[in-house]
């Protein structure tokens, strides 16, 4: 069975889709995504129509990781609702297949931002982008999981201490080194962890621009993007970790507004998006942002460090990306003590 995360067995796939994807014709060909660190993607074009292939890595996964099949789930419950994804086609859990499980949605045309500033847009667009985005998250935190058939999605109780736990873990069993700081974190977010407040929302879990798709020339978001991390959970986890982003240097490798004249830009600071966020679910406002901002810096400390010890073991989907996202692991954890101090 192969552990290449570059490549796919193009005539395999095509035969698969053939028997089992309704109005699928070849000839098939294929290219890997190279953006994303996660469940490698490919670009599937036929003459008639393009599709995406999103698998799992083969070899040895932690725990719970790379869980297509509830990527497929989560984006096939919300075609209906006001929180834009793509069309879902078909899953297959079989690993015999291509040597492990993937799914197939269709190819959007639109356009990805992997830097917030947006250096090619207008003011206007800008603002109109950041909108939208403040819009789809307002709208993802509203959606009736009773109606849509997630209300399993994930387990009861206090999110943040079943995700503080689970981070932890995955943290633990991919350590390459001894970070005092993450080391801290972990104590300091155990400690400060907020009593339940019974909020119970669908999460995205990584949600940030170059997850989204919008059109090609307007400010429309066309699909969100990168569902593994999703479950259901608490919303002001999914808007810190935007504004954790923000925090993050400028550029397309941090991905965020470090040094960066906002206003000069025409996009909100984060009091504004948070503010606009509270008034679209009429709330009053978000006390003790210091602590969800921690966590995601905390979280995103884990992840990282995940694709870094995959780069390490040889099976990252992108391995020169990977070794250069894992350096980022102490700017995560020190990021998240002084979000800690600033409640």
């Amino acid at each position: 069975m192969s552990t290449d995360t570059q490549t796919l067995d193009i005539p395999t796939v095509s035969a698969y889709l053939e028997k089992h994807l309704e109005g699928f014709e070849g000839p098939l060909d294929v290219s890997k995504f190279q953006a994303g660190q996660s469940n490698p993607t490919f670009l599937l074009k036929t003459p008639s129509r393009n599709y995406v292939l999103r698998r799992k890595p083969p070899g040895v996964l932690l725990k719970s990781a790379h869980a297509v099949d509830r990527e497929f789930r989560v984006q096939k419950a919300l075609q209906d609702t006001d929180v834009p994804v793509s069309k879902m086609h078909l899953l297959c859990e079989d690993d015999d297949v291509i040597g492990s499980a993937f799914y197939i949605m269709d190819h959007i045309n639109g356009r990805n931002f992997m830097d917030p500033r947006m250096p090619d847009e207008t003011n206007e667009t800008r603002a109109g982008i950041m909108d939208e985005m403040n819009r789809v998250l307002a709208a993802l935190h509203d959606v009736d999981i009773d109606a849509v058939g997630l209300s399993d999605y994930g387990p009861p109780g206090n999110y943040y201490e079943r995700q503080v736990g689970r981070w932890t873990k995955q943290y633990r069993a991919s350590e390459t080194e001894n970070l005092p700081d993450m080391n801290l974190l972990i104590e300091r977010l155990t400690a400060s962890i907020p009593a339940d407040d019974g909020q119970r929302t669908l999460v995205h879990g990584d949600y940030r621009i170059d997850n989204m798709m919008f059109e090609k020339d307007g400010t429309k978001c066309l699909a969100v993007l990168d569902w593994e991390l999703s479950t259901i959970g608490h919303p002001y986890a999914d808007l810190a970790a935007v504004i954790m982003q923000w925090q993050m240097p400028a550029g397309t490798e941090g991905r965020g507004f470090g040094g960066a004249d906002r206003k000069a830009l025409g996009v909100p600071t984060d009091e504004e998006f948070i503010a606009k966020y509270c008034e679209r679910r009429g709330l009053d406002g978000i006390d003790n942002f210091g602590f969800y901002l921690a966590f995601c810096f905390f979280r995103m400390a884990g992840i990282i460090q995940g694709v870094l010890k995959r780069a390490l073991d040889g099976n990252a989907s992108n391995p020169e990306r990977a070794m250069k996202v894992g350096a980022y692991v102490p700017v995560f954890a020190a990021n998240g003590l002084k979000a800690l101090d600033s409640k």
